[in-house]
């Protein structure tokens, strides 16, 4: 049994093509920029049998057939075992898997779902071990153990990154990823994320302080400088 935050039935923004996206219930994060922090609470959600999730799945298995399925969140890998366990019944099923995670969780805890996803969508809040900590509450390393481990596996893995200007959206911290980054053969992409408030309202209905409410959203041109940025590090940039 595992809990549930919400589902996707044709997500086409979490892993190629058209896609059926799980959020799980908990995150061990607390990033100052969440847009679910609903789904930080680990009793919230739904509670649910992976034979439950794969039978809802397959009845979206002929518009998914050419995308797959995405496990994201809140944390899924903080539900390692559950994770685990529809990711084999949607290999079973002939289906593609994706984990979306920010590495939040120790390898330790959840190295089969890590091994068992064709792809992994790993979010790298920052390349800095203290910006990192200023944006999650928590330290860089289990992410980069995360980015190691699927070195050794070669399977790969797309970098999400978001751009927070006054945070993220510094030429330093920019330069620091790429150079972070240009040493994984894993890694076949890197998207970057331009940073909203969608979610700020749910800040204020659970009586969260939301730091960033005079911080808006970066321009068009400073996203395309930083993709440019990263594109000197031989990376493939969207």
């Amino acid at each position: 049994m595992g809990r549930i935050h919400s589902v996707e039935s044709f997500g086409t923004l979490d892993g190629p093509g058209i896609r059926y996206v799980l959020f799980f219930q908990g995150c061990p994060l607390r990033c100052v920029y969440c847009h679910n922090p609903d789904s930080w609470c680990v009793t919230g959600g739904q509670e649910i049998g992976s034979a439950d999730v794969i039978r809802d799945i397959l009845r979206y298995k002929s518009f998914i057939k050419n995308g797959g399925v995405t496990l994201s969140g809140g944390e899924p890998l903080m539900q390692a075992e559950f994770a685990a366990s529809i990711l084999e019944g949607c290999i079973e099923n002939g289906l593609h898997t994706a984990v979306d995670t920010s590495g939040g969780v120790s390898l330790l805890l959840c190295r089969k779902a890590v091994e068992l996803a064709d792809l992994l969508l790993l979010d790298i809040k920052a390349a800095d071990d203290q910006l990192f900590r200023k944006i999650t509450g928590h330290d860089i390393r289990n992410t980069l153990e995360m980015l190691a481990a699927r070195e050794r596996m070669h399977k790969p893995v797309w970098i999400r990154h978001v751009l927070v200007p006054g945070l993220t959206l510094e030429d330093k911290h920019i330069h620091a990823l790429g150079d972070l980054l240009r040493y994984y053969s894993c890694v076949e992409r890197v998207e970057l994320l331009p940073f909203h408030k969608m979610g700020e309202f749910k800040w204020e209905e659970l009586g969260q302080s939301y730091t960033l409410g005079d911080t808006r959203p970066p321009e068009a041109e400073q996203v395309e400088h930083a993709r440019a940025l990263l594109r000197g590090y031989g990376l493939s940039v969207k």
